[in-house]
Formats: C-alpha cells, structure tokens, sequence
C-alpha cells in the first residue's frame, strides 16, 4: 500500500512538471561556465589598443597564436659572471671561484593548435668556458659546445583582458624540460643552469616538469606582462647515487612603455627572480649543493 502511494505521488508530481513546462511554452534555460574566450571578446580585444613591437624579452607570449598559425622566434642569450654575493640581499661581492662564460642559441617554434590552445618547441644549443681557481692560485680551464635542453610546452588561454575594464588576459603555461644536453653527452654547465633567458629557468641536464600562470594587461601607453612558474626535476643520478635538487620558483614581471606606437617603438624594465627551494614536491631530501639559492636580475 505504502508503495503504491509513493508511485501514484511521483506520477502527480512528474504530471504538474509536464504542466508547468507546457504552460512555459519554452525550454529552461541552462547556465554554464566557458572554459575560453568568446569570439566577441577576442575581437573585442583585437581591436584595442595593442600596437605591433617586440614586447617582453624574458618571458613567453601571453597571448597565442590563432589556429593553424604558426611563429617561429630565434634567441640568442648570454651569461658573463665573475663575482659572487654572499646569501643575503647586498650589493657587496668578492671574486668568484669559477668564471664563467656562456651563450645558449634558442629556436622557440609556436603553432595554433586553436584559438585558445597553443604548442611550443623550444631546442637550444649551448657554448661556455669556465676558469676555475686552483689551491696553487692558478685557473683551469673547462669549455664546451654542444646541444643544450629541450623544452615542449602548452599555452592554454582561458581569460582574454577586456580593455574596459581591469581583466586581464590570463594563460596556463604546461611544460616538460627534455634533457637532450645529456642525451648528447654535452658537459654539464657550472652552476647547473643555462644563462637566463624568454622560458623559465630549469636544471640543465634534468628532466623537468613546469606549471605556471600568466599575465598581460595593455594600459596606455603601458603593458604590463608577468608569470609564475614551478618546476619539479626527476631525480638525477652521479657516480651510481641518486641525486634530488630542490624544486625551482621562477617569477617574471615587465614593465613596456610605448613611447611610439605608429613606429612599435618600446622601453621594458624587466624582473626576473630565479628561487631554488631547500624540498621537493615527492618529499625526498635534497642533497644536491646549494640546497636553496635566490637570483634577482632587472
């Protein structure tokens, strides 16, 4: 009996829903969150203020390519260091150990998977030599030439800035490090990272994983462009032992100033900071040297 009462109860209620829905005349209507841009939005933000130059130096394009583009971008980056600051946030330094110098050719060849979705291949090559102090007071010299990593990574763009507004354009960055440096039998770098240039900086030799979150917003005659990026390095191995150096923070913001914008004339002040931290997302102890460093560059 109680069943039955419960079937004929859903049958009034299934029948008053039919009713409703007849005397609406009209389907209801479904909300949802967009994962990418509207058309109207990019176009929008097409024809704003954005006048053609170079842009940031030191960090990847916020923006994308539109599906079936492609850019292809060649870099060319170098590192000259013969002093060394202690741990700490001063302008005071003594002589380096190890002089160093360094160049590293980067080809980044970008492709519009879609409208919102963009691949990038980055291989570079690598050229340094180092002069190490010897207890005799002599240097040794140490120099190589050959290829350095290689990086594949994804753009994602789900937020395009509204120039009305203080919405700013919003990437994900996805990225995987190849240690083709190794693979090819290239000396490892002193330091352990090639000089810094347009993708964050990873252990060189290291398979590396990175995520980062991107930036953009054009406030005239301003552009302003930054990301953050985290990067996890597979276990190494040396002489047989396993090595784990920590996780690697890289934070970019740069400052444009359009000072011609019918020429693409531009001014940047750059800031990078490079930040080795003392754990590792698996949890293993770090026992490579330095267990944590900080780099600020402008």
């Amino acid at each position: 009996m109680r069943e039955r009462c419960g079937k004929s109860m859903a049958a009034l209620l299934f029948g008053a829903m039919l009713f409703v829905g007849a005397k609406s005349g009209a389907p209801p209507t479904v909300h949802g969150f967009e994962w990418v841009p509207s058309p109207e939005e990019i176009q929008k933000y097409r024809r704003s203020w954005n006048p053609f130059s170079h842009g940031p130096i030191l960090n990847t394009g916020v923006d994308i390519q539109p599906k079936g583009q492609y850019l292809i971008q060649p870099f060319v980056f170098g590192q000259v260091g013969h002093e060394q600051y202690g741990n700490k946030l001063t302008t005071d330094s003594s002589d380096a150990q190890t002089h160093l110098r360094a160049v590293a050719p980067t080809l980044i060849f970008a492709y519009g998977i879609t409208n919102h979705v963009e691949l990038n291949v980055a291989p570079s090559w690598v050229w340094f030599e180092a002069s190490k102090a010897t207890p005799s007071g002599e240097r040794t010299i140490d120099t190589d030439t050959g290829p350095g990593d290689t990086t594949i990574y994804l753009k994602y763009r789900p937020i395009v800035q509204d120039p009305d507004t203080w919405r700013p354009s919003i990437t994900q960055y996805n990225g995987i490090t190849l240690p083709t440096s190794q693979w090819f039998g290239t000396t490892p770098i002193p330091g352990g990272f090639s000089p810094l240039g347009r993708l964050p900086g990873t252990k060189f030799g290291g398979l590396s994983f990175t995520e980062g979150v991107l930036f953009r917003k054009n406030l005239q005659p301003f552009r302003l462009n930054g990301g953050v990026y985290y990067t996890y390095t597979a276990p190494g191995s040396n002489a047989g032992m396993n090595t784990y150096n920590g996780d690697i923070v890289n934070t970019r913001f740069i400052v444009e100033y359009i000072a011609d914008d019918k020429r693409g004339l531009g001014f940047n002040a750059e800031f990078l900071m490079l930040n080795g931290l003392p754990f590792r997302l698996d949890g293993h102890d770090v026992n490579l040297k330095p267990t944590s460093f900080s780099l600020i560059g402008v």
